[in-house]
């Protein structure tokens, strides 16, 4: 131990040789550091982590210069996960001494290990991302993202903990239970891990009431007989006996007539309430159908008027029809333009003639140079109305589940407008949902690609995690 003042090496006197300063309070502030530095040690030894990492803080409360007590207390952390708390403990060390020191070989450890590097920032990462689907109570999201934390570092501690707790929520005790022996194994004493494991044990075994058995006195004899005198008096010793059934026949009839009130006076008021609460709930019922007939009527009403207009339009397209009774590329095309000269509202009408002309493009036609000029400077100007009409449709069908007319839809919304990453998810969840695969992997990448840091990407990721395991 060397003075605070001049650095001379101290004695057993409580002030320097060198300076003379009073180094009394000096020295049991060290001692008490290195009794906390020495505890700590002791409960790492044996795995008590949490106490372990309580005594080395109190240890650098006396003494911040303590670097043994710095870099202990960064192993422990390290060995519970916590890779940036160890990481900053280490750093703090090596600049109350940047030679001969330790903790060099720690970070080096770490920072020379590209891998082991990319492990601790997806960890991180994930277990915050866990954390935030947790708060929008998507527990099922979160357990899986806590099981990728744990792949890449299976001695974090708070993610175990975390994820016993979510098996706890959904009563999965068992599940729950395996987490926290493993947290255990990792940290001894770590009080939260405790009190979970407690809970769950409690679940899993409860505890069985005690049962007593009553004891019985037995007599030998019906009667007690004693002499008065020349009398002999004999006493019958079951007179208490008679007068216990007495009391019982009483409290039994008090109940039948308790019963008897209660099913003559509070059920009928009951069963009255019971069916004015049955009659609201008819009523609201009621209700709401009058007011699904409505909207079903109203929807009738609309689809009906879609097909006349569809059929309209078809008539008009036989109108237009060659000798071969197909409509050419370039009549598809200035019909669209003449249709949104005449009408530019009219979205529905100028995409039936674009689909005629997206038809004839998979052919073999023959097109000049001013057809080519028109079609470009055209789709410039219709494409983002035809995007936001594509989508409406695509997204529609998607909300009512039919995937099968949403994919072409919303595959035309995409082509129009590249930047619509909406479009290009839906179609994705439409894909996936009508069981393929491999093309649904395909849009999701391409969301990730396309569309980084995102709501979409993050969710495209995951659905491709899902994916992949269920490969």
């Amino acid at each position: 131990m060397v003075c605070y003042n001049c650095g001379c090496r101290l004695s057993e006197h409580d002030f320097c040789t060198g300076c003379g300063a009073d180094v009394g309070l000096y020295k049991k502030i060290i001692y008490m550091s290195n009794r906390y530095y020495n505890d700590g040690l002791d409960k790492a030894s044996v795995r008590d982590l949490s106490g372990a990492i309580v005594s080395l803080r109190q240890s650098l409360k006396f003494n911040k210069n303590n670097i043994e007590a710095r870099n202990l207390l960064g192993l422990v952390y390290f060995e519970m996960g916590e890779t940036v708390s160890a990481l900053s403990e280490w750093v703090i060390s090596k600049n109350l001494r940047p030679k001969k020191n330790i903790a060099d070989d720690y970070i080096d450890m770490i920072q020379t290990n590209q891998s082991r590097l990319d492990a601790i920032n997806q960890t991180i990462k994930k277990y915050n991302q866990a954390l935030l689907y947790c708060y929008q109570d998507s527990q099922d999201l979160a357990v899986i993202q806590l099981k990728k934390v744990l792949s890449y570092n299976p001695k974090y501690v708070k993610a175990h903990q975390l994820l016993a707790l979510l098996y706890i929520n959904i009563e999965e005790w068992e599940k729950a239970k395996k987490e926290l022996i493993k947290c255990s194994q990792i940290d001894t004493n770590n009080t939260t891990t405790l009190r979970y494991l407690k809970e769950v044990e409690h679940m899993l075994m409860p505890e069985e009431a005690a049962k007593s058995t009553p004891k019985k006195k037995l007599f030998s004899d019906d009667v007690v007989r004693y002499q008065s005198g020349n009398e002999t008096i004999i006493q019958p010793v079951n007179v208490n006996e008679k007068k216990g059934i007495s009391t019982l026949l009483n409290v039994g009839l008090g109940l039948i007539i308790g019963l008897a009130i209660a099913w003559f006076l509070v059920l009928p008021a009951q069963i009255q309430n019971a069916k004015a609460d049955i009659n609201d709930e008819l009523r609201v019922v009621s209700e709401q159908s009058d007011a699904k007939t409505a909207t079903i009527d109203e929807l009738q009403q609309k689809v009906q008027s879609l097909t006349d207009e569809n059929t309209d339009i078809k008539e008009e397209l036989e109108s237009y029809q060659g000798t071969d009774g197909a409509l050419k590329a370039t009549d598809g095309l200035m019909m669209a333009v003449s249709t949104y000269l005449a009408n530019s509202e009219d979205t529905e009408a100028i995409a039936v003639y674009m689909e005629v002309l997206e038809a004839e493009e998979g052919e073999d036609v023959t097109k000049t140079a001013s057809f080519g000029t028109l079609e470009e400077t055209f789709l410039t100007l219709i494409s983002p109305q035809l995007a936001t009409y594509y989508y409406d449709l695509g997204y529609a069908s998607y909300r009512s589940d039919d995937y099968e007319a949403a994919i072409p839809n919303l595959e035309r919304a995409y082509r129009y407008d590249s930047a619509n990453g909406d479009a290009l998810f839906y179609l994705g969840n439409s894909y996936r949902r009508t069981g393929n695969n491999d093309k649904a992997k395909e849009i999701y990448a391409q969301v990730i690609d396309d569309f980084p840091g995102t709501e979409k990407a993050r969710n495209s990721e995951t659905y491709l995690a899902e994916i992949n395991n269920e490969n």
